[in-house]
């Protein structure tokens, strides 16, 4: 393998984070536009939100395939032409006037959520083991082409109406597509590839034996897929616990989602300087605190004293309830970012593979939550259910990590070696796989 140059480097992660950061622009498109489609074609909120959650179901499901054909035919090619392909699908999207048909289109623009694991893998190639998850986490920190659509997209769509918007973005998604298999270059772990006997399917996923794997998976559920649903939730949560118009609900859940995105920057960087299994114990440890302060819902107290009953009442105001949604969706922001850390450390030749099924699950958390939040709120009556639930998925995640690690050291210790499970808790810059340095 070829030692790439700074100059390299940095050429491949910028074009990727830029591609990565109008795809995602592209997959949440419909948090703006389908407004729109709702008061033409007279959509009820459950129609409406089938319709906003349908791209995230096939962003997840797509990065299990499009993370096999990255490790097998390269980022370069496998980018370009996915940012085609939701082009075309978005652009035909215009031309639907009917709900079914737009549910149709709305899986094709889902493509555009399956770019970040190409993303990833193609921008790992590039980087050595000790900066790998610095340059991860800017690359993730596209995940802000969220924001791109909720502050642009509305103008688009006053001016010109949802279909020229769409229209809009399309066009721009083909142009960096073309721009991006004309200037990105081969990976440097191309020539291995074509080196290699071309690997079965089932050979490629021959990782996924690995119950490490699952872990991640989990990890990645809640530090993924809980932040979007979440991101998704809070305006209606605001609205309906403290009365919020949807103007200001909107702003404060603009304050969760930009700066999380952002964060992740520094989740890469730290998880290179500290190791990225004990920034993911601080994520889990800070989400579990939070999620259960969250958790509480307001409640009147009543302790029958000696001259007579002594009334309380317990509750969250705004202003606590913003300091802590901030704080959980830093730490998740970091444990994103540690999360993708792990994965081309331990599968430096299967990033595509693992990372593929890892963002695959922790999509789908996107799409599942929203929809168990909805449910628990009918079944409970509490609003605060749906931190429950996030609390109970952080517990359990850091529970499984904890024991994970420790019975890797209980191996390690009798063995008289540090080989398994642990070569990022504290010396990250010790563990180089297949002699990368």
């Amino acid at each position: 393998m070829s030692t790439p140059t700074k100059s390299q480097q940095n050429q491949a992660l910028g074009l990727s984070t830029f591609a990565f950061t109008l795809c995602f622009a592209v997959w949440t498109i419909f948090s703006i536009i389908g407004i729109r489609i709702a008061e033409d074609l007279g959509l009820s909120d459950t129609q409406l939100g089938l319709l906003m959650a349908t791209p995230i179901l096939t962003g997840s499901i797509s990065r299990l395939f499009l993370g096999i054909w990255t490790d097998r035919y390269g980022g370069r090619w496998v980018f370009g032409i996915l940012m085609l392909t939701t082009s075309a699908c978005v652009y035909l999207l215009t031309f639907a006037t009917t709900y079914p048909m737009l549910l149709v289109g709305a899986l094709g623009v889902g493509l555009a959520g399956g770019s970040f694991i190409v993303g990833v893998a193609y921008a790992a190639a590039w980087f050595e083991p000790a900066r790998q998850g610095t340059a991860l986490g800017i690359f993730g920190a596209g995940n802000v082409g969220s924001a791109v659509t909720n502050f642009g997209a509305p103008f688009l769509l006053v001016a010109f109406g949802w279909e020229t918007t769409a229209q809009v973005y399309a066009s721009v998604l083909a142009v960096m597509g073309v721009v991006f298999i004309l200037l990105a270059k081969e990976d440097p772990l191309s020539a291995g590839r074509k080196a290699e006997e071309p690997r079965s399917f089932m050979e490629q996923m021959e990782p996924l034996k690995d119950l490490r794997v699952w872990r991640f998976a989990l990890y990645y559920f809640f530090v993924f897929g809980a932040f979007v649903a979440l991101a998704l939730w809070l305006p209606h949560y605001l609205i309906g616990v403290y009365g919020l118009s949807i103007t200001t609900a909107g702003m404060i859940a603009a304050l969760y989602t930009i700066p999380a995105s952002l964060f992740r920057i520094l989740g890469g960087w730290m998880s290179d300087r500290y190791g990225a299994r004990r920034v993911m114990y601080w994520t889990f440890t800070a989400s579990v605190i939070c999620t259960f302060l969250l958790s509480y819902p307001p409640t009147d107290y009543v302790v029958h004293g000696i001259n007579g009953d002594i009334r309380f009442s317990i509750g969250m105001s705004l202003p606590v309830f913003v300091a802590l949604i901030f704080t959980l969706g830093f730490f998740m922001s970091l444990g994103k970012a540690a999360v993708y850390k792990h994965i081309p450390v331990y599968y430096p030749m299967h990033v595509g593979a693992v990372g593929g099924v890892v963002g695959m699950i922790g999509g789908l958390g996107g799409f599942i939550l929203p929809l168990t939040f909805g449910a628990l709120n009918d079944i409970t009556g509490i609003w605060q259910s749906c931190f429950m639930l996030m609390f109970v998925i952080a517990a359990a995640a850091l529970a499984w990590m904890h024991y994970a690690i420790r019975s890797a050291e209980r191996v390690e210790w009798a063995a008289n070696t540090e080989k398994t499970d642990l070569p990022e808790l504290a010396t990250p810059q010790l563990f180089y796989p297949l002699g990368r340095k």
